[in-house]
C-alpha cells in the first residue's frame, strides 16, 4: 500500500512539472514580435545573391553568373559551382562584366526568377 501511495505522489508530482513546462512554452509562444521586427522578416526571407553579368542582350533582362563555393561531400575539397540567373533589369542599367547584386522574386516569365537590386561595381 506504502508502494501505491509513492507511485500516485510521483504520478501527481509529474504531472504538475508537465503542466509548469506546458505553461512556460505558452507563455514564451505569447510573446509577440513588434510591427518593425515582423516586417523586417518578412522582407528578408528572400534570397540575395552577387555575381557577374555575363549577357545583356535582350531587352530587360541580364544573364548573371554566380559562383558557389563548396566542400566535395567525399574528398573535402573546395569547389566552385557557377549558376546562370535571369535578371529583370527593368532600365537596362546592368552591362556585361559588371557585378551586381540580385533578389529572389516572383517568376516573371519562364527562366526570370530574379531581380536587379543594384550594380556594386561597373566594368573596367
Amino acid at each position: 500500500m506504502a508502494d501505491e501511495t509513492r507511485e500516485n505522489e510521483e504520478a501527481v508530482a509529474a504531472a504538475e512539472d508537465a503542466e509548469k513546462a506546458l505553461e512556460a512554452v505558452e507563455a514564451e509562444a505569447a510573446i509577440e514580435l513588434p510591427a518593425s521586427d515582423e516586417d523586417a522578416a518578412r522582407a528578408n526571407r528572400r534570397k540575395v545573391r552577387e555575381g557577374i553579368v555575363v549577357s545583356d542582350a535582350m531587352a530587360a533582362t541580364v544573364v548573371v553568373a554566380v559562383v558557389e563555393r563548396v566542400r566535395h561531400p567525399k574528398y573535402g575539397k573546395t569547389v566552385q559551382r557557377t549558376k546562370k540567373l535571369y535578371v529583370h533589369d527593368a532600365e537596362d542599367s546592368a552591362k556585361v562584366g559588371d557585378r551586381v547584386r540580385v533578389q529572389e522574386t516572383r517568376p516573371l516569365s519562364k527562366l526570370k526568377r530574379w531581380r536587379l537590386t543594384e550594380v556594386v561595381e561597373r566594368a573596367r
